[in-house]
This record gives C-alpha cells, structure tokens and sequence, in this order.
C-alpha cells in the first residue's frame, strides 16, 4: 500500500490524531506560558467553542460526506483542473497546490472582511471577546459551509492531487490552533518564524477591536501573502497586553461567549465596527 493510499483510507483517523494532539500541545502551552490574562471563564467558552466544531462537523458529514477529498477523486475521475493535464511530477504538483491553496483561503479570508453580507457571517469568528486556541475553531455553519465550497472551486480548477488535498487540510486545522493561541514566545524566535509561518502575536493583532488592525494579517498558514500584499501589521497600536480582543458592537456574553447568540450573529444589523 503506497503512503498516498495508505493516507487517503485512514484520513478522518490522521486529521482527528493531529487536532487532538495539536490541541492538546497548545492547551499545555497556554497553561504554562500564557499570553495575555483572560477575560472570560474558560470553560464557559470552550464548552461553547467546541459546540460550534461539533455542530460543523455533523453538518459537513451530512451535508458533503466525501468533503474536499471525495471532490478530487472526482475531478481526477473526470480529467478537470490544470494539473490533470500538466506534464508535472506528482511531488512538485502536491507542493504548488498545497502553496497554491494557501493563497486561496487568503483571498477567500479577505473576501470575508470586505464584502459585507459574508462579514455578517465571518464576524461569529471575530466576536469572541478573548484570544486562545479555541478561537481556531470557532466559525459559523454557514462560514464552513461557504468556505467547502469555495474549496471545491479551487479543487475543480486546480485538479488539486489527493494527497496535497490531507496534507493541507492537517496543515490549515494545525497552524490556526497554533496561530490562535494564548501563548507567550520569545522575541527572537517569533521573529525568524514569520517568516515561515504565521505565529500567535502576527495573527493577534487581526483579533484586535481596531478596524485597521483587524484588517490585516489575514493568513493562516504562511505569511508571505500579508507580505507581498500590503496587508501585513508587525505589531497592535496598543500592545498584545493591552490591546482589546473582539469587536465593539459585540460585547456581552450572552451573544459573544453562548452558543445561541453566537449562531445568531449573522442575522444581527449591526455595522461593521469602527
């Protein structure tokens, strides 16, 4: 059984494996090495927090029980996408999608905070009024479900290989309970590593309660995009300590922190924060 194979029968037993593990390490981490001092209970939010995973999970296995993987084995069945009719390595492919997707949720994240019937949505993900690595998984059903499809777009176009398709997926689930977390790094390295990957303090700073500060550093996985566009802030205006988390229409518990109100967010009038 070749690895590729190998991977693809046993893919909902690796992405679990790496959430639960990644998970874990960040949980640890936070506890050891905290960033900032919360502002919420903690196990008000994270019950809350992971009832928004269960409820997407559920939704994705009923409505798209193949997901992204089952997309591929579709296009390359049906010969669609670019890499279907390249004369490229399988390695070199794997490699350019994977970047190549990067790049995808990036323009997808903006799109997100430009257009405003898709910020309605997205904003569940910016109203959490603090700043650990449940906030990695915290997105609306309807965010999950738009960024699928808009997934198998790029699947469709791309012919995107199967194994780049896991490989991503475990990526992008890691780095954003990575970037998401409440965790204290030394200067130096953070430093080095953004260049290589978006760290806790870059992404923070696209949490904060300030519009321009909020958009900014829209990437997960790698930082080079905020780089080449424009859109990268090295530090908050008012420092990690101090900086306010969330948004400022969006303060309470009741609609910030329970799971009722976080569902309802999108359905809410309320402007874009200044």
């Amino acid at each position: 059984m070749g690895i590729t194979e190998f991977i693809t029968n046993h893919e909902i037993v690796i992405r679990l494996g790496f959430f639960l593990g990644i998970l874990g390490v960040m949980t640890l981490w936070e506890w050891v090495a905290p960033r900032r001092v919360l502002a919420i209970s903690k196990p008000l939010r994270w019950s809350n927090n992971i009832g928004i995973v269960i409820i997407n999970s559920f939704l994705l296995r009923i409505i798209f029980p193949s997901a992204a993987v089952g997309m591929a084995v579709f296009a390359k069945k049906h010969g669609w996408g670019l890499f279907n009719h390249m004369h490229l390595s399988y390695t070199v492919a794997v490699i350019i999608s994977v970047v190549a997707m990067d790049f995808f949720i990036y323009l997808q994240h903006v799109m997100f905070h430009a257009v405003p019937v898709f910020w309605r949505i997205h904003r569940m993900h910016h109203a959490d009024l603090d700043f650990d690595v449940s906030t990695g998984i915290r997105f609306h059903p309807i965010e999950i479900l738009l960024s699928m499809l808009i997934k198998f777009a790029g699947i469709v176009v791309m012919g995107t290989p199967l194994l780049s398709i896991i490989i991503f997926e475990v990526a992008l689930n890691a780095t954003s309970m990575f970037n998401h977390g409440n965790v204290r790094m030394f200067y130096g390295i953070d430093r080095i590593l953004r260049w290589f990957v978006v760290t806790p303090d870059m992404h923070r700073v696209h949490h904060s309660a300030e519009k321009h500060e909020t958009n900014s550093n829209f990437g997960f996985n790698l930082p080079w995009w905020d780089y080449l566009l424009g859109t990268y802030r090295n530090q908050p205006r008012m420092g990690h300590e101090g900086m306010v988390i969330g948004l400022h229409d969006f303060r309470d518990k009741k609609r910030c922190v329970m799971l009722p109100g976080m569902l309802a967010i999108p359905f809410q009038g309320i402007k874009y924060s200044d």
